[in-house]
């Protein structure tokens, strides 16, 4: 079983195309390489005129069976499986400095998602069995330390995760957090369904941080090298630049330095021309082969 490592991100403005984002506190992580903010834009007319335009594009990555598909590909590099349902109750110390990594896209103790998760799932239903380990998650929060959490968290937690309200706020806090910025910024960048699950994946693993692998960070650095869609360039070149860009922000950190996500499975989209990211579908990751027949 394979973990991308979770990382913070610092809360300053970021400038993306013409929009700027800001990182809320207490919704993000900072350690210049982040998961878990979700930006917003600064001028509430630009943010309207670019909802209008997103609204008349076709659905992407966000139609359900894309969105299904993502996660399965998703899965394949962050728990070696297609059963991404199986992974709500997944949790453990992978000894990436960054606590326990749980759930459906590896919230992490030591990087402010798990605990705005437990936090934002307790406000709506006080009497959970996480609730209590509450005091605990906040003192933890920015280290690798499992003081208060052990031995009871990781039972409570596999059993919180049988809870079909507690799947559900996973799902939400996915969304919120690394779905729906990605694919709105990829669509603002002009790229169809391949490029929105190329940002969603790097959202997942490097978090929208400010820092030199922070997501953010890595596509202003891919935009120097070539144009957007947006801006004129070619879909297909600016891609490539994007994961070069991302392949060797993963290689100059020990816990990322497998690129199967790119190097057998993303790459190989690109090449291969799937820019729709069309089934029947199939690549490897760390040596094992993946299939999705439709």
């Amino acid at each position: 079983m394979k973990r991308a490592g979770c990382l913070m991100f610092a809360a300053v403005p970021v400038v993306v195309t013409a929009t700027v984002y800001f990182f809320m506190p207490g919704e993000t992580k900072s350690d210049g390489a982040g998961s878990g903010g979700r930006p917003s834009a600064s001028q509430p007319s630009g943010r309207a005129a670019e909802d209008a335009m997103i609204a008349d594009l076709p659905p992407g990555l966000a139609a359900p069976e894309k969105k299904e598909l993502a996660q399965k590909i998703v899965t394949s590099a962050e728990n070696s499986t297609l059963n991404w349902r199986d992974q709500y109750g997944y949790i453990e110390d992978i000894g990436d400095g960054q606590g326990y990594t749980a759930g459906i896209i590896g919230f992490c103790t030591g990087t402010h998602d798990l605990l705005v998760l437990v936090e934002r799932y307790t406000k709506a239903h006080p009497d959970n069995g996480l609730a209590r380990y509450l005091p605990a998650l906040r003192k933890v929060d920015g280290t690798d330390s499992h003081q208060g959490l052990d031995p009871g968290f990781t039972a409570a937690w596999k059993k919180e995760a049988k809870v079909e309200a507690f799947r559900e706020a996973q799902n939400a806090e996915r969304d919120r957090v690394y779905f729906e910025p990605a694919v709105r910024l990829a669509k603002l960048d002009g790229l169809g369904t391949l490029g929105q699950f190329i940002y969603y994946d790097a959202m997942v693993m490097h978090g929208p941080g400010t820092g030199p692998t922070g997501f953010y960070t890595l596509r202003e650095r891919a935009v120097s090298e070539a144009d957007t869609p947006a801006q004129g360039g070619k879909e297909k070149a600016y891609l490539d630049i994007f994961l070069d860009v991302r392949r060797e922000a993963m290689k100059s950190k020990k816990s990322h330095r497998d690129t199967s996500r790119i190097d057998t499975a993303q790459r190989r989209f690109l090449y291969n021309g799937n820019l729709d990211l069309d089934t029947p579908l199939e690549w490897a990751m760390y040596g094992e082969t993946f299939r999705v027949a439709k």
